[in-house]
């Protein structure tokens, strides 16, 4: 079983929220990208996706958006980013999923996953230049209540952030003993233009809209 990451997706299937606004890579990027992971994501496959899925601005408003992500291969692991507006409780949030029969969805969201004898834990993160302390605190402290819910921490991790990981979350990786994260959210970057050794960019249009292989 392989495992995949793919973020920013920006749907808007219920949203008049177009995305080749920002750049004719997008037109029909929806297309696009269902044809390229059905052709690389196989059933057993997971797929994690960190931030910024949809536009909605409330649950029920992406219901179209999660039945595209239903459709699609593998199980589908989200990370809330900056624009998940419609991201709630996870009570709510799993609700939501059971009671719309999306049965290969799932969140990180206070908690971890091992995937094929990998650790995978994280949180939204923050951006310097707009972080406040309160939210720096708060990411700090939801990346460690992420790392701590590992049941077995001899084994690798793999860390995944919205946001490209500040200082603070550098220093926790460090201390962690994680070498390696997946981020999203930087976009108008070319595919092979952001180099750094084990932080790998999985914004879906610097991509190719087609999920980058993890492990």
């Amino acid at each position: 079983m392989a495992v995949y990451a793919i973020g920013d997706l920006h749907l808007s299937f219920q949203t008049n929220k177009p995305m080749d606004v920002f750049g004719m890579e997008w037109a029909g990027y929806q297309d696009t990208l269902y044809e390229n992971w059905q052709n690389t994501v196989n059933p057993q496959d997971t797929v994690i996706i960190p931030g910024d899925f949809s536009w909605a601005m409330y649950l029920n408003d992406a219901v179209e958006d999660f039945k595209y992500l239903n459709s699609l291969n593998g199980k589908k692991i989200l990370l809330k980013g900056n624009h998940d507006y419609w991201w709630e409780t996870r009570k709510k949030l799993v609700n939501f999923l059971e009671n719309n029969g999306f049965s290969n969805i799932d969140f990180l969201y206070n908690n971890s996953f091992e995937i094929e004898g990998i650790n995978y834990c994280g949180t939204k993160g923050y951006d310097l230049k707009d972080a406040d302390e309160k939210i720096v605190n708060r990411e700090i402290a939801r990346f460690s209540i992420s790392y701590e819910s590992i049941k077995d921490k001899s084994k690798d991790t793999i860390a995944v952030f919205h946001y490209p990981p500040e200082k603070e979350l550098l220093y926790m990786m460090a201390e962690y003993k994680i070498k390696k994260c997946v981020f999203g959210h930087l976009h108008g970057l070319k595919n092979n233009s952001y180099n750094k050794i084990d932080h790998m960019l999985v914004s879906a249009d610097y991509l190719g809209f087609k999920p980058a292989l993890l492990r």
